[in-house]
C-alpha cells in the first residue's frame, strides 16, 4: 500500500508529519526552524508579522484563519487555537453581532470568515458564535440571486456568477447544514456549484472562465455567451479549493454528491494540462504562457497543490494527480519561497483582481497584467499553509 493510500485510509485526522532534511542553503533560516515543516515555518512567520490580521471582517481573515484551524489539528499546539479566537473574537461582540459587517451590503465574500465560527462553537459553547452563523446563514437567504437561483457575487455585480464567490459561501454553507441539519443549505451549495461549472466551463479545454453575467451586460461579458474572455488563476483556484473544501462535509447520500466529485475530476484533468512544464507553477492567466508580461504566479499555484493533493488523500482525484501536486510544491519550494532573517515568504502573487465595478476591469489579458504583485498576500499564504498541510499528510513535503 501506499503511503497516500495509507493516508486515506487512516482518515484526515491521522497525525503525521514526514520530514525530509536536507541542506536549505544560505538564505534559510536557522536550523531549528529549517527543521521545522513548511507550515509551521510559514504561519510562525505571520503570526510575527500580524499578531492581529485584519481590521475588518474580511475573507481574507478567513481563508488564513482556516489554514491555522487546519494547522491546529493537525499539529495539536493551542497557541494556533488561541490565534483564531483572539482574531475571531474582536469581531464577534457578546450579542453574537459581527463588528464591521451589514447583511445588507449582500456581498458573498463577507461569508467567508463565518468558517471559522464552528470550531469556536464548538470548542467554547458560546451561543455568540452560533448567533453569528445565523446572522450569516440570513444573509444567504435574503441573497440576491440569478434566475435559476445562483447566488451574485454582490448585490452591485448583479446576475454575475464569479468562481470566486462558490469558495466565499459554499464552505461555510455545508458546514452550517450539516451541523444545524438546515438540509437546504446544503442543495444551495451543489446548485451554485453545477450552476457554475454548467455556465464558465470552457468545453475545449475544461477550463474555467471568471465570470459570467446572465442579462450579457457588462463590459467584460461576450454579448452571447456572457461569459468573461480569461481563464485567470486564481479565480479557478477558489472554485478547485471550494470543491474540495466542500467534499469534507457534503453527505455522500446526496443526490449531487457524485457529480461535484465528477466536477473535480474533470478540473483536475484541465488544470494538470496547463501546469508549466519547467517550474510545475501556473501562470496567472494560465492557457497564456508565452504571451508578453504573464508570470508564474503564487496564490493559483499554491491553491491548486492544495486541491489536487487533497482530492487525492479524500479518494476522489487518482494518484496520478499527486504527482501534478508534488511538481507544483517543489515549484513553489524553488521558485517562489524565499527567507530571511528567519522569515518565510511567498512571491509574485496577484493583489486583486476582480471584473467591472467602478475600476472598469474589462477582464482582458492586458488587465490581469495590471494588477500589481506582491509578498505575503494571504490569499497566497493561506493556501500555502493549507498545501504544506497536505503535502505533509501524504508524506511528499519537502525542503529545497
Amino acid at each position: 500500500m501506499s503511503l497516500s493510500s495509507f493516508v486515506k485510509k487512516q482518515g484526515p485526522a491521522l497525525l503525521l508529519i514526514v520530514l525530509i532534511g536536507v541542506s536549505a542553503g544560505p538564505t534559510c533560516a536557522q536550523e531549528s526552524d529549517a527543521e521545522s515543516p513548511w507550515s509551521v515555518r510559514v504561519a510562525e512567520s505571520v503570526m510575527t508579522r500580524k499578531p492581529v490580521l485584519s481590521d475588518e471582517w474580511h475573507y481574507e481573515l478567513g481563508l488564513m484563519l482556516k489554514s491555522f484551524e487546519r494547522l491546529w489539528r493537525q499539529t495539536g499546539e493551542e497557541r494556533y487555537y488561541a490565534y483564531i479566537k483572539d482574531n475571531m473574537d474582536q469581531f464577534i461582540a457578546e450579542d453574537g453581532s459581527i463588528r464591521t459587517y451589514e447583511v445588507e451590503e449582500f456581498n458573498i465574500d463577507q461569508i467567508n470568515a463565518g468558517k471559522m465560527l464552528f470550531p469556536l462553537y464548538a470548542e467554547t459553547g458560546e451561543e455568540r458564535y452560533r448567533r453569528a452563523a445565523d446572522t450569516l446563514r440570513k444573509q444567504l437567504r435574503l441573497h440576491p440571486r440569478t434566475s435559476e437561483g445562483g447566488f451574485w457575487h454582490k448585490q452591485i455585480y448583479p446576475y454575475q456568477l464569479w468562481l470566486d464567490g462558490v469558495y466565499m459561501g459554499g464552505p461555510f454553507l455545508t458546514q452550517y447544514g450539516v451541523a444545524f441539519d438546515d438540509h437546504e443549505a446544503i442543495d444551495e451549495v451543489t446548485r451554485e456549484i453545477l450552476l457554475v461549472a454548467r455556465y464558465t466551463r470552457d468545453p475545449a479545454t475544461g477550463l474555467l472562465y471568471h465570470g459570467w453575467d446572465e442579462k450579457r451586460e457588462q463590459i467584460w461579458a461576450d454579448p452571447v455567451t456572457g461569459l468573461s474572455a480569461n481563464f485567470w488563476g486564481r479565480a479557478m483556484g477558489w472554485y478547485a479549493m471550494a470543491l474540495v473544501d466542500v467534499l469534507d462535509d457534503l453527505p455522500e447520500d446526496h443526490s449531487d454528491y457524485g457529480a461535484v466529485v465528477r466536477v473535480l475530476q474533470d478540473l483536475a484533468e484541465a488544470v494538470s494540462k496547463v501546469q508549466d512544464p519547467v517550474t510545475g507553477l501556473w501562470y496567472q492567466v494560465v492557457d497564456k504562457p508565452t504571451y508578453e508580461g504573464n508570470y508564474l504566479e503564487g496564490s493559483a499555484s499554491s491553491m491548486f497543490t492544495y486541491a489536487l493533493a487533497k482530492g487525492v488523500r479524500q479518494g476522489h482525484l487518482e494518484e496520478k494527480y499527486l504527482d501534478v501536486a508534488q511538481r507544483a510544491y517543489d515549484g513553489l519550494l524553488t521558485h517562489l519561497i524565499t527567507v530571511e532573517d528567519g522569515l518565510v515568504s511567498l512571491n509574485q502573487i496577484c493583489a486583486v483582481a476582480g471584473l467591472g465595478g467602478k475600476q472598469q476591469r474589462d477582464g482582458s489579458f492586458e488587465y490581469y497584467m495590471s494588477e500589481p504583485v506582491v509578498a505575503n498576500d494571504p490569499k497566497g499564504v493561506g493556501p500555502f499553509i493549507m498545501a504544506s498541510l497536505e503535502m505533509e499528510l501524504l508524506g511528499q513535503d519537502a525542503n529545497p
